[in-house]
């Protein structure tokens, strides 16, 4: 069995996640979206409602599971016998980061870490980006799935 996990905070799930996601599961038997708990980091969704968001954008899928985590990546892996992360590139500086990042867990553990090139599309796309964007009235609709854009819009009229 060929697993894998993607991580991330998902705060909202983009398309640009989803599509590294979707690429991944053709790939992969079994494919984890890991949800990293940041305590550090206020998020706009709960990390329950994170994880059900991206349980419906990914259940077409059929080799996706979606899980919390707070901890070290590496221990997740190590916990579920991962031996690779897959993690989306859209530019030399997500490289720069994400290098060390991957040299890190590959010492510490041995977990393997793939870069899959964004799509050019979404090459500009975070989660940050899109709720900046939304909060301020513009049209985020090509950039998040829909049960993502509704609730995106939901959260931002309840701050309203």
């Amino acid at each position: 069995m060929r697993r894998v996990v993607c991580p991330g905070s998902f705060d909202p799930i983009t398309n640009g996640h989803v599509d590294i996601i979707a690429r991944t599961s053709k790939l992969f038997d079994e494919v984890y979206v890991a949800v990293l708990i940041n305590p550090g980091k206020a998020g706009l969704f709960s990390v329950a409602e994170r994880v059900a968001l991206i349980e419906e954008v990914t259940a077409d899928l059929g080799n996706v599971k979606v899980e919390a985590h707070h901890g070290l990546l590496v221990d997740y892996c190590r916990e579920r016998d991962i031996p690779a992360i897959a993690k989306g590139l859209r530019a030399v500086s997500d490289f720069d980061y994400e290098l060390k990042m991957a040299q890190m867990n590959h010492g510490l553990t041995g977990v393997e870490t793939l870069f899959i090139p964004t799509n050019p599309v979404y090459s500009f796309l975070s989660s940050s980006l899109a709720k900046e964007v939304a909060s301020y009235g513009g049209d985020i609709s090509g950039l998040v799935p829909e049960p993502v854009l509704a609730a995106l819009r939901e959260r931002l009229a309840e701050r309203g």
